[in-house]
């Protein structure tokens, strides 16, 4: 059952990637708002922690609960989903927030299973939550589902490997889904993060020549915080936002309106200055 007014109660919500990180953040807005919230993730100790943190935070007999998954298994998702929808007997709103890489490096020695992994992280992942998430909004005949792309789908990261090109398949396939959806009254979008203050990118937040770059190609000149983007995703998800869909709107400062970032610091060191134009030594 929807919500009304401004606030979400009676919504349930599933946010993959829920625990930690922008995940987090979305997941600890929505259930602010009055949401029975679903945290998924791989990781059960680390869920059980964010639990305990968002329950406090819960009021009007909203329910807040984890499913331990692997978004690329669809079985687990599958039940993830399902799990979702026991609070309200139905799934208003889903986040596909889990994503990442394991790939850093001249695109000349990639590794190629590192790569598929990725791949297979950020797009396939995304659709099998999409996949199962539009089920019973579909049926419902309403529904938001908001995926978490970055920047890097939009401007080239050099030396990013697999994460821009999995994040650029994200941002197509959720503008693909509202395509399809909108039929069934369910919307889809995407967010393009900038540059978010999480542990992921604690190595560049950090401070050095790489957080000094990203700063020099925003017109808002500071890292955005997890708050920034679940700002959005409340909005994208609320009755505020009922006639958008398909939209891939960036959350970063304008950094899209210049150019990526130079991570020649950090990459250089480790490959040395020929692998970073694509030379590999034949020996």
């Amino acid at each position: 059952m929807s919500g009304s007014g401004t606030g979400l109660e009676g919504f349930s919500a599933i946010v993959t990637g829920g625990g930690s990180g922008i995940g987090l953040g979305c997941a600890r807005r929505l259930v602010t708002d009055g949401a029975s919230v679903t945290i998924v993730g791989r990781t059960e100790e680390r869920l059980v922690a964010a639990v305990a943190e968002l329950a406090t935070l819960a009021a009007g007999g909203a329910i807040v609960q984890h499913a331990v998954a692997d978004v690329t298994d669809e079985d687990a998702i599958a039940a993830a989903v399902a799990r979702a929808t026991e609070p309200t007997g139905g799934l208003d709103a889903a986040v596909a927030c889990a994503g990442g890489s394991e790939t850093l490096g001249p695109m000349t020695q990639m590794d190629t299973d590192a790569w598929r992994r990725t791949i297979d992280l950020n797009v396939t992942g995304t659709m099998l939550t999409i996949k199962h998430a539009a089920r019973p909004m579909a049926a419902a005949g309403r529904g938001s589902i908001v995926g978490i792309s970055s920047i890097a789908s939009a401007r080239t990261h050099r030396w990013f490997g697999a994460y821009g090109v999995g994040k650029a398949g994200i941002d197509h396939v959720c503008q693909l889904a509202a395509d399809e959806l909108g039929a069934s009254g369910v919307r889809v979008n995407c967010i393009q993060p900038g540059l978010v203050d999480t542990d992921l990118v604690g190595f560049v937040t950090a401070g050095g020549p790489v957080l000094d770059d990203y700063l020099e190609n925003m017109p808002i000149a500071r890292v955005g915080t997890v708050e920034d983007i679940a700002a959005l995703v409340r909005f994208l998800v609320g009755s505020e936002s009922t006639w958008i869909t398909g939209q891939v709107i960036g959350v970063d400062g304008g950094h899209h309106l210049r150019r990526g970032p130079d991570y020649r610091s950090i990459v250089e060191p480790i490959y040395g200055p020929d692998a970073l134009r694509g030379l590999v030594d034949p020996s």
